[in-house]
Parts: C-alpha cells; sequence; structure tokens
C-alpha cells in the first residue's frame, strides 16, 4: 500500500487500458487486504525476524520482475548516485519500521488498530503535503482533517494514551510516500533498491539469529522456512501489481480504491480475529469513515472540474 502516493496520472483514455488497470489495482488491494490472515500464520515468530525474511525473500521476486520488464539499467543507474542511494536508505528505513510495527500489530491481536492507521493514512498524507509541500487544502479537505482528530482524541481518552500503532502506521505511510516523491526513480525500481539496501542488515541479524539458536528459519521446521519464504512474494507482488495498476489509472480512481484494504482488515480484525470493537471505538470509525467520505466527495469534485 506504500506507493500509492507516487502514482503518476495517466490519461485512461483506452477504456482496454483502465480495466486492466483497474483489475490490477483490485487484485494488489485485494492481497493486502487478506495479507493479516497470512500474517497470523507467521505471529509466532518475532516481528523483527518476519520482516527480515519480507526483505530477503522480496529481494529475488522484484529482481525476476525488473529483469523482465527490461528496467535493470534504471538499478545500475541508480547505484551509480549517491543522493539516490541516501533517499532510497532513508524511505527504505521507513518502511521496514511500518512493516515491523504492522506483523507485531497482527500477531498481538491489535488488527483493528491497523485498519483505522490505513484509513486515517490519507487524511495524514494531505495534512502533511499541506504543511511539508505548500499545497493548499480546500475546506473540505480541512473539515476531513479535523473529524480524524477527533475521532483520535476519542480514542486517546478512552484508552488514556495515544493509539501509537494506528497514528505510527499512517505518519510512516504518508512520510514514505512523500519522501518517495523525491526518488528519480520507477516504482518498482525503487521498491527493488530499498529491499536490495536493507538485504545486507537483513541477512546479517538472521545468520545472528541462526548462530545463537533462536532462528525459526530451520530443518527441524519445515512449515516455518515456507512460511518464511512465501513472505517475499506476499510482500513484493502487490507492490508490483499496484505500480502497474496505478499507470493506467486516474489518480482519483486509485485515490476511492485505496480503501479496499483497510476494510477487509477491519472485517477479518473483527469477524475472523474476534477482537474486541466497543461502542467507542464505533463512534471513532464511525467518524474516519465520514471524513473519508468528504474527503473521497472532494476529490470526485476536483477531477470533475479538471475535465472541464
Amino acid at each position: 500500500m506504500s506507493e500509492i502516493a507516487e502514482a503518476e496520472k495517466p490519461l485512461e483514455a483506452d477504456p482496454n487500458d483502465a480495466t486492466r488497470g483497474f483489475f490490477f489495482a483490485l487484485s494488489a488491494y485485494g492481497l493486502w487486504g487478506f495479507l493479516p490472515l497470512y500474517m497470523k500464520l507467521v505471529s509466532h515468530i518475532p516481528a523483527m525476524e518476519v520482516v527480515a525474511h519480507r526483505v530477503l525473500w522480496s529481494l529475488p521476486v522484484a529482481a525476476v520482475i525488473l529483469y523482465f520488464l527490461g528496467r535493470t539499467a534504471d538499478i545500475r543507474q541508480a547505484l551509480r548516485s549517491p543522493r539516490t542511494l541516501l533517499m532510497a536508505a532513508l524511505t527504505a528505513a521507513i518502511i521496514s519500521c511500518n512493516w515491523g510495527i504492522y506483523v507485531w500489530a497482527i500477531a498481538v491481536d491489535r488488527a483493528v488498530e491497523t485498519a483505522l492507521g490505513y484509513y486515517i493514512n490519507p487524511l495524514v498524507s494531505i495534512a502533511m503535503a499541506a504543511l511539508f509541500l505548500g499545497e493548499r487544502l480546500n475546506r473540505y479537505q480541512i473539515a476531513a482533517v479535523c473529524l480524524a482528530g477527533v475521532a483520535v482524541l476519542i480514542l486517546t481518552t478512552d484508552a488514556g494514551g495515544l493509539p501509537w500503532v494506528s497514528l505510527s502506521l499512517a505518519f510512516s505511510f504518508a512520510a514514505y510516500g512523500i519522501l518517495r516523491k523525491t526518488l528519480p526513480i520507477g516504482p518498482s525500481q525503487g521498491f527493488f533498491l530499498e529491499v536490495l539496501i536493507l538485504a545486507l542488515p537483513a541477512l546479517g541479524y538472521l545468520i545472528w539469529l541462526g548462530a545463537s539458536g533462536e532462528a525459526h528459519f530451520t530443518l527441524s521446521n519445515p512449515a516455518d522456512i515456507a512460511l518464511l519464504i512465501g513472505c517475499g512474494p506476499v510482500t513484493a507482488i502487490p507492490l508490483i501489481l499496484f505500480a502497474m495498476g496505478a499507470k493506467l489509472l486516474r489518480y482519483s480512481t486509485i485515490g476511492i480504491m485505496q480503501y479496499t484494504a483497510p476494510t477487509m482488515i477491519f472485517l477479518i480484525a473483527v469477524f475472523v480475529f474476534k477482537e474486541p470493537f466497543g461502542g467507542v471505538k464505533a463512534v471513532a470509525f464511525a467518524l474516519i469513515w465520514a471524513a473519508l467520505a468528504l474527503y473521497s466527495w472532494s476529490m470526485l469534485r476536483d477531477a470533475r472540474r479538471a475535465k472541464k
């Protein structure tokens, strides 16, 4: 879900392109929506170890896709640019923290909070764009951000502390999206560069775990081996599908579709994982949904006006 902020605004002129783009994007969001079910299967493994395997096994998947797309020259050029490498290292660090919080939250039965975080994310993104990029917000967007703020305040008052899981996911995702715009490289190439940078520390950490006897990737645990290797495809494939869909769809279309994943996560958390969802959370979520409806309506209205 992290590359939505970097999608270009295509013309969507060809209906066939629009249809293909829709199914690419829907497939990506569907896979992201079901991801908690997979992460629950590895919930007995520490989050850092899972993230390290997500990084390591994403690398060959991303490399194969880049090879078949014929984009390997972009990587060679990026490796010769210190600025690109520095920015990629920063975005890689941010997204790895995001992954770690997400994996941990699913493991400790806080999936509802992850759904809230990804609902809040687009509102945090527009607020950060206004603050750091000087983008102007219309009154509907301002109202949407304020509604989200009220929801967070309600949850904070009820819990006696900030809903840090939701806020950490939302702000790290938003920061990743804004910083990712500074990378002079495409989405698929950028993802490969990020996991390439993270691969060395991930491999070092996994070797250390193995040497200390704490690793789950052992011959005595074939099920864990399969699940940890699978963390690569379930991480890389949705990102690549999204990148393909984003090139064929308008940004406004992608903006509406992005709520598919957190909605699926929310439903899985409540009806499959049986996580508690009381009256206070219901009120907070209602405010967030109202904020997102207002934000989406404003975005669609602006898109219609731009066509005229």
